[in-house]
């Protein structure tokens, strides 16, 4: 679309920077960059009160500058105060798929606050290289307050002007800003050459003129990636208008273009939805399955913060958290960013972004512990304290140490018997050494305090005229014990030739026991001897045949090629899933690209399968396949290499009592590089479409991507916590990318896709390159990879067959510590916290703010639903923002202790609970 320029044409020229944090650099060596480019512009700025500057509506880059110039802090926010400095509103530019809906919550919470400390925040949902964007945006934007988005990639062909309204799937809508003809540099060039500013500008004011026919002011964006203004770009565009009567140029900031743009949407083109068109610009969809187990590490990272420290925290914790819980957050947050847990940059920034996403899921298990430590304190150390991540009583198997040889059950503190199954029993005898009598005080050197081979000393006895000395220990002892006791009684002996040294423990074994806690609660469990009394479990597994499990609910037969079939009580039947299936990928870290001749591997050489538990609790097999996949790439051949790896893929197939799905773990040692490696899921029946969830929402895809840029459309797309097509869900560990294949027969998801370049200037499925050619070995991901699922048929629609609460079930086990108390006292009552209820409520969000409880849901269903909100000692409840701040509107009436609060399809809703 080109046009020639009119008379009196503007083009509104915001100077900018595109910062990447950390990318084809680690982060340090492009900060130093960083403070380069800011030290010459601030000084610039306040030489010249004409320049304006946008730091890419990101506040994290000011974060990272004054850290090392803590003197220019004043100056920095005396220009964000005057208007002339535009920062925020988000903290980092995000990726919009590979983080949690809370995480993008935060993110541009927190981005506003730091902008408003510097003076002021960029109101605009500033979002200029994401690799696409993300349902909810536009209700997530809205929700904090900004009334404009301005976005470049994954816009669709159907737009046609510079503005649409895009509408979130809850209908709210936003005005929002296309970064047309170039994006964030389409006024890149324009000062590069005095002598061609004229020409330029009226190329510049050709190209867009056809986005924007009402004749209005045309944005410009004059910057790019790490890059910095003209140094004389005010004078030169003072002689530029001086001398050019055609078309006319003005420096702006992204807030002061805005600031005179309308925030009504009548007239507008809407849009709906995901934005992940490839018509007008790349993006880039290979990064989702790039560098997988840092994927796999966000999402337990994001877990231990949101769905466990959190909200344990504000429930049950009287001491202070909040700091160690922003750290946690400020790590999530900034790992998020578009070329971080994108895996898409050189290794070492991978490295260090896997290092900061371990400290975050760190600083989450370690407030988790001091939550749990005065609730342990009150369960006697023979039992255990027995955590609920969900906002809903549940029932759920539990694996638990405890003393004893024969069989056990589990008794609650009001009497309640659940039954248990043992797994392993360990071993009693650890050491039964010989050694001169010279060397027993090295052996007394081992025990530090009362603990030995990990477990404290209960005993000890020496026997002389055997020459033997004996421990016993246990995991925990309230028996006083001083070596220096051992060492008198030795010398006493006055050893002499060889003693024997006995360590043995207390018989102990590892069980697992079908359990019941109360929602975002606690509870407390004691092993007692015994079967649990009653009748059977119900809907307990039965193991036939040596390849069949079934628990009432569920039937799975393992058949002859490791492939197993699966069918529910409702007769829906799903034959043939997990195969495994390996093929080329001559691409890089932005795109998978398959070689021409290719060479598919999807049939084992050899097939084992033995039981790996079998109770009424829990059954399972490991199905062991054997396969020769080829070695490498072949580029000069365009195919694969003829030498091949023997690999080996272990598939943990288990039932559990009372479950509808089947719990899968797939493992193998990757041995070959530059390939794509797929699990293959047969569907129950044909589907048209697929279901996504993901960041407060579940998004309907079709067969087929929209192309038209250059770069291939591939149908492959991003979900976290479950996929839903043609009767069968795929329930997810982490964001994964996913297919459906053969006309919506099969649905494929990416188990690792190992590739050794960050970008590739020749790629057969996308024109132009996405960075530098820059080798990225460690992308290859060699070593063991395990991915955990769970599969569940249902019948009808997906939002009918409570494929949420198996999620949840599947995602956010019970969490069992050890009891540290007084040993035979009595168990603690259960404590029950928060309670969410309603079709398709999904809790996204607890936490304590400002004294009371902030609590956050999505309605997650294409149906009006009603979210019930229970608290012990609630007495109010109301409506907020995102940001935490009171809405217009009546307070939600109390029913005793809970609430009722209708919402919306696909709402996102806050709360502020007060106790």
């Amino acid at each position: 679309m080109t046009d020639t320029p009119r008379a009196g044409d503007e083009l509104v020229i915001v100077p900018h920077t595109h910062w990447d944090r950390e990318w084809y650099l680690p982060f340090q060596q492009f900060r130093l960059q960083l403070i380069g480019l800011l030290d010459t512009v601030l000084e610039r700025m306040a030489q010249d009160p004409r320049q304006r500057f946008t730091l890419d509506g990101q506040a994290v880059a000011v974060d990272d500058y004054l850290q090392v110039r803590p003197e220019q802090r004043e100056r920095l926010t005396g220009l964000v105060k005057e208007g002339r400095l535009a920062v925020g509103p988000w903290q980092i530019l995000l990726d919009e798929f590979l983080c949690s809906g809370e995480n993008i919550v935060r993110n541009l919470e927190l981005g506003l606050r730091r902008s408003e400390d510097m003076g002021g925040a960029l109101r605009v949902g500033y979002l200029p290289d994401m690799f696409g964007h993300c349902a909810q945006m536009p209700q997530i934007l809205r929700g904090a307050g900004l009334e404009h988005a301005c976005v470049w990639r994954g816009v669709p062909a159907a737009v046609d002007s510079h503005a649409f309204a895009w509408t979130a799937p809850d209908g709210t809508a936003i005005r929002t800003e296309y970064l047309a003809a170039g994006g964030y540099g389409s006024a890149a060039g324009l000062f590069d050459d005095p002598g061609q500013v004229a020409e330029r500008a009226r190329a510049i004011a050709a190209k867009l003129r056809p986005w924007r026919p009402d004749g209005s002011p045309i944005l410009a964006m004059y910057g790019s990636d790490h890059t910095a203004p003209a140094a004389d770009l005010a004078d030169l565009l003072e002689r530029h208008n001086a001398a050019d009567e055609h078309v006319t140029l003005r420096l702006a900031t992204m807030a002061e273009y805005f600031a005179a743009q309308p925030t009504h949407l009548e007239g507008l083109r809407a849009v709906h939805g995901e934005l992940r068109s490839h018509a007008r610009a790349n993006i880039l969809p290979g990064v989702f399955s790039v560098r997988a187990p840092l994927k796999q590490a966000m999402a337990r990272a994001e877990s231990a913060v949101e769905r466990y420290a959190e909200p344990l925290a504000a429930l049950w914790f009287d001491g202070a958290a909040e700091r160690f819980l922003q750290m946690a957050w400020d790590r999530l947050i900034e790992v998020s960013c578009h070329d971080s847990v994108t895996g898409c940059g050189c290794d070492e920034t991978a490295q260090q972004v896997a290092a900061r996403i371990a400290e975050a899921e760190q600083l989450g298990l370690a407030v988790r512990d001091m939550v749990a430590g005065p609730l342990a304190a009150r369960v006697p150390h023979d039992a255990h304290l027995l955590l609920n991540p969900t906002p809903a009583p549940r029932t759920d198997l539990v694996e638990l140490d405890v003393v004893g040889e024969g069989p056990v059950h589990l008794v609650g503190a009001d009497g309640t018997a659940f039954p248990a199954q043992r797994l392993a029993t360990a071993p009693t005898l650890l050491a039964d050494d010989t050694v001169p009598a010279e060397r027993l005080p090295t052996v007394l050197a081992r025990v530090h305090g009362a603990e030995l081979y990990g477990q404290e000393i209960t005993a000890w006895r020496l026997e002389p005229e055997r020459r033997l000395l004996h421990f016993t220990v246990a995991r925990r002892s309230e028996v006083p014990f001083d070596v220096a006791a051992v060492r008198e009684a030795l010398e006493k002996a006055r050893p002499e030739g060889p003693w024997r040294v006995v360590i043995e423990a207390e018989p102990r074994q590892r069980v697992a026991a079908l359990v019941t806690a109360p929602p975002l609660g606690h509870t407390a469990v004691r092993a007692v001897p015994g079967h649990a009394p009653g009748g059977p479990v119900p809907h307990g597994v039965r193991a036939e045949g040596g390849r069949v499990l079934d628990n009432g609910l569920l039937r799975v037969e393992i058949a002859e090629d490791g492939t197993f079939a699966v069918r529910s009580a409702e007769g829906v039947t799903l034959a043939g899933a997990g195969r495994v299936v390996d093929g080329g990928d001559l691409g890089d870290t932005y795109n998978y690209a398959p070689p021409a001749h290719d060479v598919l591997v999807g049939g084992p050489e050899e097939v084992t399968v033995r039981p790996a538990a079998e109770s009424p609790l829990a059954g399972a097999f490991e199905v062991e396949r054997r396969y020769a996949w080829p070695k490498a790439g072949d580029f000069a051949a365009d195919g694969r290499t003829r030498q091949t790896e023997p690999t080996t893929v272990t598939t943990r197939v288990e039932v559990r009592a009372g479950e509808r799905f089947v719990r899968l773990a797939v493992s193998f040692d990757n041995r070959s590089d530059d390939h794509r490696v797929r699990m293959h899921v047969p569907l129950p029946r044909r589907a048209e479409v697929s279901y996504g969830e993901g960041q407060f929402a579940v998004v309907e895809r079709g067969l087929s991507a929209e192309g038209g840029f250059g770069e291939e459309p591939l149908p492959t797309f991003p979900a976290s916590a479950f996929v839903a097509a043609g009767g069968a869900a795929l329930l997810l560990e982490h964001a994964t990318e996913y297919e459906l294949l053969d006309d919506g027969a099969q649905l494929a998801v990416t188990l690792l896709r190992p590739t050794g370049q960050m970008s590739r200037n020749r790629h057969v499925w996308r024109d132009e390159p996405a960075g530098g050619e820059f080798p990225t070995p460690q992308a290859q991901c060699r070593g063991l990879r395990t991915v955990t699922f769970g599969l569940l048929p249902y019948a009808g629609e997906w939002h009918e067959a409570d494929v949420h609460e198996a999620a949840e079930t599947f995602r956010h086990p019970l969490m069992a510590l050890h009891g540290t108390g007084q040993g035979a006292a009595a168990l603690p009552a259960p404590g029950e916290g928060l309670g969410v209820a309603g079709e398709g409520v999904v809790l996204t969000s607890v936490r304590e703010r400002e004294g009371g409880l902030e609590v956050r849901v999505v309605a997650q269903t294409p149906r009006p639903t009603a979210a019930v909100l229970s608290l012990p000692g609630l007495r109010a409840v109301e409506r907020c923002d995102l940001l935490g701040r009171a809405t217009a509107g009546e307070a939600p009436a109390l029913d005793g202790e809970s609430a009722t609060v209708a919402l919306r399809p696909w709402e996102i809703a806050t709360f502020r609970l007060e106790r």
